[in-house]
């Protein structure tokens, strides 16, 4: 009888955890009234922090649609925004322990990834390319050869480029760095030939630059890079809650607005993020 009792026990625990995993982050926000967000300084024109320490950005303004979005959907009068600084070390982590609500930068969809936490429908799809010196005669991976290559320490980037220079044997060292003013510090001082990062980005640090004119991109992207925004792994009704937003946005063309207004000067959307905000314009 009383294996029977802790049996029963358990099987109403395992029957009952998936639907308060559902519910967790939403029923959290409900109670709190609040939504955390996390966001990287300096990865702009997707998500950094302005002259007045509020951050801003492609995917900051996404993930404010989206607080806006919850807000609707939960039926609440009002939803504070809290913003938590992160790094590209930590903010997988802090998304996974619960430390922020969903991650708002540029964080590459992966399968390793997914193994830890959840994605958002693909936000934005970019490639890794290389920043050089503009007097530099790179123009393909190939003309690393015997040169060195500056890439942050954790990233899809890293472990993309290792892949390719063994795959086309390019024999190129590869420096790590933290952060992407320590990379960009680094090809200032000729103390590496290339920094490698994704190319939106890397058009960012080019535009945000003090030393304007200096530097040049590659002709060509050695990887392709799908963003989403990250949220906790098994919480199901959150990423629905989630998805609804960012579909409205590419169903009803508003996404072309913030687009617009921070990359808009770069060009239109590619043809690859043309066709992800078409395919990804579900209806409801």
């Amino acid at each position: 009888m009383k294996n029977r009792t802790l049996f029963l026990l358990a099987l109403t625990l395992a029957l009952a955890a998936p639907a308060a995993a559902q519910t967790g982050t939403l029923e959290k926000i409900r109670k709190q009234g609040a939504i955390t967000m996390g966001y990287l300084d300096g990865s702009a024109p997707f998500s950094f922090r302005d002259a007045n320490g509020q951050p801003q950005g492609y995917s900051v303004d996404l993930c404010r649609a989206i607080a806006s979005g919850i807000r609707a959907q939960l039926k609440l009068a009002s939803l504070e925004t809290r913003w938590v600084p992160l790094t590209i070390q930590n903010r997988l982590e802090a998304v996974k322990t619960g430390r922020v609500d969903i991650e708002c930068s540029t964080t590459t969809w992966t399968l390793g990834r997914q193994a830890d936490v959840d994605f958002s429908l693909i936000t934005f799809v970019d490639g890794g390319s290389i920043l050089t010196r503009v007097e530099s005669d790179a123009g393909r991976l190939s003309s690393f050869e015997g040169k060195r290559i500056a890439v942050i320490t954790g990233t899809t980037t890293e472990k993309v480029l290792k892949e390719t220079l063994a795959r086309r044997a390019v024999k190129a060292g590869v420096v790590t760095v933290k952060t992407r003013e320590e990379g960009l510090r680094l090809l200032d001082q000729g103390k590496v030939e290339g920094f490698a990062s994704d190319r939106m980005v890397l058009i960012g640090v080019v535009l945000t630059s003090k030393v304007q004119g200096a530097f040049k991109l590659l002709e060509e992207d050695f990887s392709v890079e799908p963003y989403a925004l990250a949220l906790r792994r098994g919480d199901h009704e959150f990423r629905l809650a989630v998805n609804r937003v960012l579909a409205r946005l590419y169903r009803t063309g508003e996404i072309q607005k913030i687009y617009e207004q921070w990359l808009g000067r770069l060009g239109p959307p590619s043809l690859l993020l043309s066709a992800a905000y078409f395919i990804q314009a579900l209806s409801e």
